[in-house]
């Protein structure tokens, strides 16, 4: 048996109503059922984040169409997620870095990062 429904009204900028009704229209759902997407996704992401541990951080940057295309391509042919490509880097340069350090004696130098 489906969910009872009820009406939701809300007065909006015009300009963020245009986005909606575009976006809408475009995945080919109803007005009723892109509403019910969006707000079921956004409590969703709301959720997650909340459940997210806290232990974690997120890093991101932008790098060239053509490097970004290469580089989906090399996860593809190698069968990488993004996640695992990175982390491997993080951890081998970590590594390489220790095992100068200890051969050399030294404590590593902090270092600024943007």
């Amino acid at each position: 048996m489906a969910e009872e429904k009820r009406n939701l009204c809300a007065q909006i900028p015009i300009s963020l109503h245009s986005r909606v009704r575009q976006e809408q229209e475009a995945s080919g759902q109803t007005l009723s059922e892109y509403m019910t997407q969006l707000i079921t996704e956004f409590y969703q992401m709301k959720e997650g984040y909340q459940n997210m541990n806290l232990n974690m951080k997120t890093i991101a940057f932008q790098v060239p169409v053509e490097l970004f295309e290469e580089f989906k391509a090399y996860l593809q042919r190698n069968n990488f997620k993004q996640k695992e490509f990175f982390l491997g880097c993080i951890q081998s340069a970590l590594a390489e870095e220790r095992d100068a350090d200890e051969a050399s004696g030294s404590e590593p130098e902090p270092q600024e990062t943007d």
